[in-house]
């Protein structure tokens, strides 16, 4: 790569808000996505079961996407495609709305999680090349306040467009962000394009690609539907992805120039802080898509007042995230990191307590103070996987570990849906086995319900309500409990990375 100057003043900072327009505009698009699907199921004619499938469709393409970005990067110029792909992604929105049926909209999805999956890498690796030296953990800040905030106020605003507009305009929102941020980044980044090679695309590995993350990605997306591997779908899916990784990753590690550069996993801080990023991101991003199912299943919130409750979370990486970036190189980063686990655990003890007439102020406090472990656990890890890595292999580091990433996040959804089921099940069959007349307290409930008119089957109806909104309670602490007891477990696995964390694009000796 030909080395030009950092990118300062007015222009530095166009292309960094270009730039964070962008990815905000691409991670919000996933969450705001998901609260608006029983009204879009609804108003195209179909069942929610099969309006899943616009995420479903979204994630696949997308985690294809991701790790390829660095081969794509390098023929085409990371400057180029990422402008290309942020165009293509406004364009796509915009005829998302304009759907006339469930097919349509499912295919321009696939479309727009396509053109998405480079965005997100690049928009880093971008940041990182045209920021000054002693500034590019800075820069690091501003990539994880934008990243990790987006899914955040996504479901917030989401439900207030779905609640005041039509579902369309979930989509249509994109477009003025789309097109400030394909123009100022082209305008910026004028004459700051990568080094590119025309290397000969790996069609066998694309081809095992496709087939064995597509397969991944819908078996855990539609895995807890279909009550897992009692589904022969979901068996044979199983079967096709570990046949086709399996390959995959053999194909690709005899190839002189693969598709996808598992290589990098050679390089000790890669491969730990990647390990780190997917089981903290998994079990993290597990809690995020369970506390709002709780609220809004059984204490009674909206889909609004659900997102207002799990959005202090961002509040504290908003505006500590760039700050911490800026300052962190000044301390080990495996300890900057371990207070990220350190909160976590500590929250999800808190979250652990939780009862059914918790009230709103107790829910969000420990949501707040949880923003500040987000801080302290992505933008060391960050700076960590990518430390002494060349330029030109910065593309390919952050695509494969946002690839991880995000299918972290699926597992993570996966596991603690399920979890949260079958644990409402085991609290729910120990607490009926207590509604007996030998039970004073049973007896004494009975018997109060009689009194306010509650006999006969209306009467063990109340008391069945009763028992599933404990179980599911029961259900979200036990899953809260856990992640705790996990979160401390990955302290001891980001010290196994060796320093020095040198900056992007300084090799740092092994």
């Amino acid at each position: 790569m030909v080395e030009m100057a950092p990118l300062t003043g007015v222009r530095l900072v166009l292309m960094t808000v270009a730039l964070s327009l962008g990815i905000f505009m691409n991670v919000l698009d996933v969450s705001i996505a998901n609260v608006a699907i029983p009204t879009i199921a609804g108003n195209l004619g179909v069942s929610p079961d099969d309006g899943t499938w616009i995420i479903t469709s979204f994630a696949v393409s997308q985690a294809i996407m991701l790790p390829i970005t660095g081969w794509l990067a390098r023929r085409f110029g990371e400057v180029k495609l990422f402008v290309i792909s942020t165009a293509l992604f406004t364009i796509v929105s915009v005829l998302c709305g304009l759907s006339m049926n469930l097919s349509m909209l499912i295919v321009l999805r696939v479309l727009q999680g396509a053109v998405s999956g480079p965005m997100i890498p690049l928009s880093q690796s971008i940041l990182l090349a045209n920021y000054p030296e002693g500034k590019k953990s800075f820069a690091t800040g501003i990539w994880v306040t934008t990243a990790v905030v987006g899914p955040i106020f996504g479901p917030i605003l989401g439900g207030w467009i779905t609640d005041n507009y039509t579902w369309p305009w979930i989509f249509y929102i994109n477009l003025p962000v789309g097109i400030f941020s394909v123009i100022f980044t082209a305008i910026t980044l004028s004459g700051r394009e990568t080094v590119t090679q025309k290397t000969p695309i790996d069609y066998i590995g694309l081809i095992l690609l496709i087939i064995g993350v597509g397969s991944l990605q819908i078996l855990l997306d539609q895995g807890n539907d279909l009550d897992w591997f009692h589904s022969n779908a979901i068996v044979t899916l199983s079967i096709i992805s570990f046949i086709a990784l399996s390959y995959l990753i053999v194909w690709e590690l005899s190839r002189k120039d693969p598709i996808v550069d598992l290589t990098l996993f050679s390089k000790r801080n890669f491969f730990i802080g990647t390990i780190a990023i997917t089981l903290g991101f998994l079990v993290y991003f597990g809690n995020v898509v369970i506390f709002p199912l709780w609220l809004q299943t059984q204490m009674g919130y909206t889909p609004t007042w659900a997102g207002l409750a799990a959005a202090p979370v961002g509040l504290l990486p908003f505006f500590l995230s760039p700050f911490v970036g800026r300052y962190m190189t000044h301390f080990d980063l495996r300890g900057v990191a371990t207070i990220g686990f350190i909160v976590f655990a500590l929250t999800s003890f808190m979250q652990s307590n939780f009862y059914t007439e918790v009230g709103f102020s107790q829910l969000i406090l420990p949501r707040f103070i949880q923003g500040l472990g987000i801080t302290f656990f992505f933008t060391p890890l960050v700076t960590i996987v990518i430390s002494g890595l060349p330029p030109t292999r910065i593309a390919s580091a952050l695509g494969l570990s946002n690839f991880f990433r995000i299918l972290g996040g699926s597992f993570g959804t996966s596991i603690s849906v399920t979890m949260w089921n079958r644990r409402e099940a085991f609290h729910h069959s120990q607490l009926v086995e207590q509604i007996n007349h030998f039970n004073p307290i049973s007896y004494e409930t009975l018997n109060q319900l009689k009194l306010l008119g509650f006999t006969g089957l209306k009467n063990m109806g109340v008391v069945e309500t009763m028992i599933t909104n404990q179980s599911f309670m029961l259900s979200t602490n036990d899953i809260f409990w856990i992640s705790g007891w996990i979160f401390i477990c990955l302290m001891i696995v980001v010290w196994v990375a060796k320093p020095p964390f040198t900056s992007a694009g300084n090799v740092a000796s092994e």
